[in-house]
């Protein structure tokens, strides 16, 4: 099939949304699909930068986020580029202007066009002291998604919650983990010295930005907590964001290292014990399978991937949704049970084993493919359907 994907935000730029996509990218052309991406040009790239199979918008810095951006409206050029070349199906997985144009301007040209629902920016307004705006937000992501055929969600949960509050046609699109990137193996006890760890001392673990919405507060209150029953305990925080200048001065105590990607962040994660995740604002949390993947024992509240995949206790701890009490008195009997830190380690990455990403693109192709229609001679002209596995 012909598809193109549509995005405000892509790797290089590090989110769980830009990894997704480019996973998605990656394993749908591995089966002989053309993808097309249509997305800003990023801050690293010139004008003149040239990249196969893209189409770059003009874009701007989300005010207050600097390291994440928005695509303007580009309704005029994606009208001239899919006429040109029609795609077989669109998929908008951001709800910004350029997803907002690309909908109404597929809608005008009767492509099927999909969406995803990767984060939950109602949810993230109560953090920035926009709280009055949650419902308002909401209602523009009812409206947005409401214009496609279908949106695609990344839990179970997520997808019965969305249908609840009037989105239609909402269908499960999961994750899966790369269980070769991140693996136990990676562990490296050279960069466990740089954090003051030897071989037997313990080291919490956090990846994801550094940003409000992310309740690191929490997880560093924990932290705090179980260094009272082990004072050598480490925290290293792995990300960037709006607040890592202000946490790197207020907690002094706490190793930041930054932003990481491939084989750092690889190394990071394995070379920690346990892995800390107290935000409340997921759809999915790629950095939950991430951790599981790589051997830690995770403790993360009941919803998104964390329900989906964690059995309590078992292959990880999963505390009530805003417990923040009940997140805080796990993390201290985790540091009390060396023996069941151990057991969910191994249980952890057993569990991650089977979550590769072969089903959940399986699922993917065929979501796309249910709503692909027979196209006109006209745009036949433009399109060639490339066989998957031998068929068309």
């Amino acid at each position: 099939m012909r598809i193109t994907l549509v995005t405000e935000t892509y790797v290089p730029e590090i989110n769980g949304v830009a990894k997704t996509l480019a996973r998605l990218v990656q394993e749908l052309t591995s089966r002989g699909h053309q993808i097309h991406i249509v997305r800003p040009r990023q801050k690293t790239e010139s004008e003149h930068h040239f990249e196969p199979n893209t189409t770059h918008v003009r874009g701007a810095s989300i005010p207050g986020y600097s390291g994440l951006q928005f695509g303007f409206p580009a309704a005029a050029k994606l009208m001239r580029l899919w006429k040109s070349e029609t795609p077989q199906a669109i998929y908008v997985a951001t709800e910004g202007p350029l997803g907002w144009s690309a909908v109404t301007t597929a809608n005008k040209l009767k492509i099927p066009v999909l969406s995803g629902f990767h984060t939950n920016y109602h949810a993230y307004s109560k953090h920035y002291r926009m709280g009055w705006l949650e419902s308002a937000i909401f209602y523009y992501l009812k409206y947005f998604h409401n214009k496609t055929a279908a949106t695609l969600a990344p839990s179970p949960s997520l997808v019965a919650q969305l249908t609840l509050h009037g989105i239609e046609n909402v269908d499960l699109f999961t994750r899966g983990i790369d269980t070769i990137t991140y693996h136990p193996q990676h562990r490296d006890p050279e960069l466990r010295k740089t954090w003051g760890a030897g071989e037997h001392d313990r080291v919490v673990l956090y990846v994801g930005r550094i940003a409000a919405e992310k309740n690191i507060n929490l997880v560093i209150a924990a932290w705090h907590h179980m260094q009272q029953k082990d004072s050598g305990i480490r925290l290293v925080m792995v990300g960037d964001g709006p607040l890592l200048a202000r946490m790197k001065k207020k907690h002094p105590d706490i190793i930041f290292c930054g932003a990481k990607i491939d084989q750092e962040l690889s190394q990071h994660y394995a070379s920690a014990d346990l892995f800390l995740f107290g935000s409340e604002t997921e759809t999915f949390g790629n950095v939950v399978l991430e951790a599981m993947a790589s051997g830690l024992a995770v403790l993360a509240f009941d919803y998104a991937a964390a329900r989906m995949h964690i059995r309590n206790r078992q292959n990880g701890v999963v505390v009530e949704l805003g417990n923040r009490q009940q997140f805080i008195e796990a993390a201290c009997k985790l540091t009390d049970d060396r023996e069941l830190i151990h057991s969910i380690r191994l249980q952890a990455r057993l569990s991650a084993e089977k979550k590769d990403w072969k089903n959940v693109i399986d699922h993917f192709e065929k979501q796309v493919a249910s709503h692909v229609k027979f196209l006109s001679s006209d745009q036949q002209r433009h399109t060639e359907i490339v066989p998957v596995d031998g068929q068309a």
